[in-house]
C-alpha cells in the first residue's frame, strides 16, 4: 500500500535550520507531484511548497520564499524540505503529500492530494 513517512522535525531556536524528509513507498514516485503543508495549533492546514511530478515547477508560500527549499530525489523516492532562518511562526506539524501527475497551481491546494504522511512536529523557539 502507499506509504509516506515524514521525518526530520524537532525543536530549534529562531534563526536555525531543519531538513524534513518524506520517504514514499507503494507508488511510482517519479510520477507524483509532492507537496508540503503545515498545521499550527488552532489553525487550518496551509500550503507551504510543492514540486511538480517532473520537477520543473515549484511553488512556495510567500512567507517562506527565500528561506525554504523543496527538492526531490527520485532514485531514493524521497522529497526534502530544507528550512533555514526559521521563525516562531513556522511552528507547526508539517505533512508531505503526493498527487499523481500533478502540475500547475492546483498543487497549492490540499484538496488535490490523495496521499499524506503522518506529519512531523517543528517547533521554533524565540
Amino acid at each position: 500500500q502507499v506509504q509516506l513517512v515524514d521525518s526530520g522535525g524537532g525543536l530549534v531556536q529562531a534563526g536555525g535550520s531543519l531538513r524534513l524528509s518524506c520517504a514514499a513507498s507503494g507508488l511510482t514516485f517519479s510520477a507524483q507531484a509532492m507537496g508540503w503543508f503545515r498545521q499550527a495549533p488552532g489553525k487550518e492546514r496551509e500550503f507551504v511548497t510543492a514540486i511538480s511530478y517532473n520537477g520543473q515547477t515549484i511553488y512556495y508560500k510567500d512567507s517562506v520564499k527565500g528561506r525554504f527549499t523543496i527538492s526531490r530525489d527520485n532514485p531514493k523516492n524521497t522529497v526534502y524540505l530544507q528550512m533555514n532562518s526559521l521563525k516562531p511562526e513556522d511552528t507547526a506539524i508539517y505533512y508531505c503529500a503526493a498527487r499523481p501527475w500533478g502540475l500547475g497551481p492546483a498543487l497549492m491546494s490540499d484538496k488535490n492530494y490523495g496521499y499524506w504522511g503522518q506529519g512531523t512536529q517543528v517547533t521554533v523557539s524565540s
